[in-house]
């Protein structure tokens, strides 16, 4: 398979950034082709645009969108690493996925969210949080990103297998950190085909 992986954090020491390095050596670890997208790095606007609009309307996609959809089309599984930002995703991967899976190239309907233009994919969450996993789930929050992620907007993406991996207590102590990227590792090492 080859395994697309999006990162979002600016800075490139940072533990989101060591997440996507360990999952695609997991990925690797199989025999996969990897592709690293750093979002940031690579300077990718994620501000919707007029040019969006008029290219959703005229079928003509915006040349830094077409870029970006053409890595998806080569891709057999799509990983996504971004920290947990007030209980969402960060910026640019909100405007990433508000640009790229546009409507008539990710989806053309509403009534089946696991219906999607897009090949059947493995679709991999990997969002490194703060908060303790038992305050997350006491709350609520895990349930809400996992309705909101998982049964929302991921469906619209053709990913017929999804997870999310939530890396609760990322801030924590060096053995917890080491215990994360070893998940990440292993999230790589163990992707399957999608569904």
């Amino acid at each position: 398979m080859h395994v697309l992986t999006i990162l979002d954090h600016p800075d490139p020491k940072s533990f989101s950034s060591a997440v996507a390095g360990q999952f695609c050596a997991g990925a690797e670890s199989l025999g996969h082709t990897t592709e690293l997208v750093d979002l940031h790095a690579e300077g990718f606007d994620p501000r919707w645009s007029m040019e969006d609009v008029e290219g959703d309307a005229s079928g003509r996609v915006p040349p830094d969108i077409k870029a970006e959809q053409d890595r998806i089309a080569r891709a057999d599984a799509i990983g996504f690493v971004f920290p947990l930002f007030w209980w969402g995703m960060p910026a640019m991967t909100k405007g990433w996925v508000d640009r790229v899976w546009s409507w008539g190239w990710a989806y053309d309907q509403l009534e089946d969210p696991n219906k999607s233009l897009q090949k059947p994919r493995t679709g991999v969450l990997l969002v490194p949080a703060g908060a303790r996993s038992d305050e997350m789930d006491e709350k609520g929050y895990t349930s809400a990103l996992e309705t909101a992620w998982i049964a929302g907007t991921f469906g619209y993406f053709g990913f017929a297998s999804r997870e999310l991996i939530l890396l609760n207590g990322s801030k924590g102590s060096d053995a917890r950190r080491k215990a994360l990227l070893d998940r990440a590792y292993q999230a790589g090492a163990t992707l399957k085909a999608p569904d």
